[in-house]
């Protein structure tokens, strides 16, 4: 039977592939480091998994309003204010199954066939794909390394068009790290503004940033900015709840009811459970949070000074998120590989360390590396990257 041709085009996720076979080998009994996954490695906190348990011993196991409890959505609200100095009302927010699907829902309602969104790169895996299933076309323009992955307005306004609808903004950024400050968001903003793009601002790393300066949303820049853009977030990565599937996004009344209505004839509400876990989440204390924030710098940078001291492998250190993006391509030349992925694949196989590469990023001269582990695993994958390098200079 013929498939659907809006699924033919879609680019199998590099980050969940490199998973799978790190996995398999580990099965096999190998000792693989995998340093592919985007997901923090501590267990949710107790008092989150106490309060799951409760919600379910007292019958909280029933549908759910299709956005979202109001109680959670409250809690949402109320985040916000805290953390962001933004205003919301209950029927700008929807709960959705994750962040990534807050995203999925979003294209869907937002695109018409051949709708253009800029995404800068690089970018996380599945901006492009979710864009091409609502019919729409990713624009990539490239935000280069030695303006630390941003893009600047001058690239931006290059890349507009009469059909350009939106623009998808992640700070802190997958796969780099990088962030992005309140004069930089603030430029961009105002192009927005003047032609009328729908500013998507994924702030799903928001809370795992290691330098002075605090997390900026661009919607908090202006009543006019905080109108043209949907935010999009959840607990996955800030209280260590990729499992639960909890996300959400934020913004123009309008958007948010055409997307709770598509949610209730897919999904038909976010897990309850979950969203009583993720209610806990945002009304309990967040010194885990804090604490987790703490041992991924101690982690970033261990990692950043032993990954730099390998030949022809440099990195932006990065100022957020858990990842580093180091280009690796004078690496790849010494070593005798044709391409960067062919080089994560001999570095997986001989020595059992698993790297994504760049190119599901749009970036071919980069992998991605999480520092999500342990200190002890990270120490031996730098000595193993070492290794490999070595071996196959020429």
């Amino acid at each position: 039977m013929d498939l659907a041709n809006r699924v033919k085009t879609i680019t199998p996720s590099s980050t969940l592939a490199i998973t799978a076979k790190a996995k398999a080998l580990k099965a096999q009994g190998h000792d693989v480091i995998g340093l592919g996954a985007g997901e923090p490695d501590f267990n949710t906190p107790e008092y989150i998994l106490d309060a799951a348990e409760k919600a379910m011993r007292e019958g909280f196991t029933k549908y759910t309003p299709s956005g979202g409890t109001a109680a959670l959505k409250d809690a949402i609200i109320n985040k916000f204010a805290k953390d962001n100095k933004l205003t919301y009302q209950s029927q700008q927010i929807i709960v959705t199954t994750g962040a990534k699907h807050a995203l999925y829902t979003l294209f869907q309602v937002l695109l018409n066939p051949d709708d253009e969104v800029i995404v800068p790169a690089p970018y996380w895996v599945s901006y492009p794909e979710q864009i091409k299933l609502a019919a729409g076309k990713p624009v990539i323009v490239e935000a280069k390394e030695s303006n630390d992955f941003k893009i600047t307005p001058d690239q931006l306004k290059a890349a507009l068009t009469e059909k350009t609808k939106a623009i998808v903004i992640n700070s802190p950024s997958n796969p780099t790290g990088t962030v992005y400050n309140k004069d930089e968001l603030k430029a961009i903003g105002e192009i927005c503004l003047k032609h009328d793009i729908l500013i998507v601002s994924d702030e799903i790393y928001e809370k795992l940033i290691y330098t002075r300066n605090e997390h900026v949303s661009i919607a908090q820049l202006s009543d006019a900015l905080k109108q043209q853009t949907i935010i999009i977030n959840g607990v996955s990565k800030s209280h260590a709840m990729t499992g639960w599937r909890i996300g959400y996004a934020a913004g123009d009344e309008q958007i948010i009811k055409a997307m709770t209505n598509l949610a209730s004839h897919s999904t038909s509400n976010p897990t309850s459970i979950a969203q009583y876990a993720a209610l806990a989440a945002y009304t309990g204390n967040d010194s885990t949070t804090k604490e987790m924030r703490k041992i991924f710098q101690e982690r970033l940078n261990t990692c950043y000074r032993l990954l730099t001291e390998i030949p022809g492998i440099t990195c932006n250190k990065p100022k957020g998120a858990f990842y580093l993006f180091p280009n690796v391509k004078d690496a790849v030349a010494r070593n005798g590989f044709a391409t960067t992925d062919e080089w994560v694949t001999a570095l997986l196989e001989e020595e059992k360390v698993a790297l994504v590469p760049g190119s599901g990023f749009g970036a071919d001269e980069n992998v991605r590396l999480s520092y999500a582990t342990s200190l002890e695993l990270l120490t031996d994958a730098m000595t193993r990257i070492n290794r490999f390098v070595h071996r196959h200079r020429r």
